[in-house]
């Protein structure tokens, strides 16, 4: 006769069992939830922008109201557990879906933001650098606008407030996105100084000019054309004006006057404007740039041949060159050209 196996029926190894899985169940949600996803909608982008100065409770606002965080209260968790609420970091941060609350932390905690990759083109006015900045970084407008207003501020680095927008050269800059007015402005100063190397100086100091003078010069030829191979010859024709004693008589600085860049006509009316960036009533450079001109135009400006030309008119054919000249009857006559060709197409 065979024996029947017993059953194990002894509580003791049951209760062990149970409470077993119940720890390995409890651990393995505690480590989906420290390093599960736990993004939310994005609502607000995948950037988080954190404040100098933020709170961690601000912090944790932003992130559940912009769709950061699914679960809140399970960020909250590690981020206590990481001693984050007393390591908050300002800055830009990118939020990539299926991030856990470990890489969330992580990282905060660190301060591993996103860099902010500023493009300055063309700027015609204070205001416009202000407003590129105040849009892209958390530099105060307010800041900036008195620093551009502040003379002993400017003469640091050898500018003033009419010269201050030479400094700011066109190129691409990176930044923390938290970085300051001050440390903004010394940054994009830098590559100005590192641009006026000795032999560039002694090239602007050959046509009797100081760096901030020839970004001047430089800022009207680049309004003037986008022809890099006839900006050399744009650049002598004004240089030739100021060693004669001549008005410029130069188009764009009448538009910056004015305050209208969209301007296609120079009027009589815009002419009487009372500006010392009118080079129509006033001889000389004006005070500042009129925009913040490319390294081609700057560089024409230094590499400006030795002409005789005195005068420029737009070509007939509508190429965008012009016509230059030496003499005024010249110039009637190149005008005269263009003018027949404006009234062949019925541009008035």
């Amino acid at each position: 006769m065979t024996a029947r196996r017993k059953k194990n029926n002894n509580p003791l190894r049951k209760g062990i069992l149970i409470v077993a899985v119940l720890l390995v169940s409890v651990a393995l949600f505690m480590l989906y939830r420290v390093f599960g996803p736990n993004t939310g909608t994005f609502s607000a982008g995948e950037y988080v922008y954190i404040h100098t100065g933020a709170s961690y409770q601000t912090v944790k606002e932003t992130l559940e109201q912009g769709g950061f965080v699914r679960n809140i209260n399970s960020f909250n968790l590690v981020a206590e557990r990481a001693d984050y609420p007393n390591r908050v970091h300002a800055g830009k941060y990118h939020i990539k879906h299926g991030m856990s609350n470990y890489a969330l932390v992580s990282m905060l905690r660190g301060g591993h933001q996103e860099p902010v990759r500023l493009v300055i083109n063309k700027l015609r006015t204070k205001q416009d650098f202000i407003t590129l900045l105040g849009n892209n970084l958390e530099a105060d407008s307010t800041v900036l606008r008195q620093m551009f207003s502040d003379p002993v501020y400017l003469a640091q680095y050898g500018l003033d407030t009419n010269t201050a927008m030479c400094a700011i050269m066109p190129d691409t800059y990176d930044f923390f996105w938290n970085t300051t007015a001050d440390k903004a402005f010394r940054k994009i100063e830098k590559n100005y100084v590192r641009f006026w190397t000795p032999a560039h100086v002694q090239e602007a100091m050959a046509h009797h000019l100081q760096p901030a003078q020839a970004v001047i010069v430089a800022s009207i030829v680049d309004e003037e054309s986008n022809k890099n191979d006839e900006k050399p010859n744009i650049a002598s024709v004004y240089l030739n004006r100021l060693a004669k004693g001549m008005k410029l008589q130069a188009d764009p600085t009448v538009k910056f006057a004015v305050g209208d860049f969209g301007l296609r006509r120079i009027t009589g009316t815009h002419l009487q404007t009372v500006s010392p960036y009118n080079t129509y009533m006033f001889a000389g450079l004006p005070p500042g740039p009129i925009c913040t001109p490319s390294i081609s135009s700057i560089e024409a400006v230094l590499n400006a041949p030795h002409t005789s030309y005195l005068y420029f008119c737009a070509k007939e054919d509508f190429s965008g060159y012009h016509n230059f000249a030496s003499t005024y009857p010249e110039q009637i006559k190149n005008a005269h050209l263009y003018q027949q060709a404006l009234d062949a197409r019925g541009i008035h």
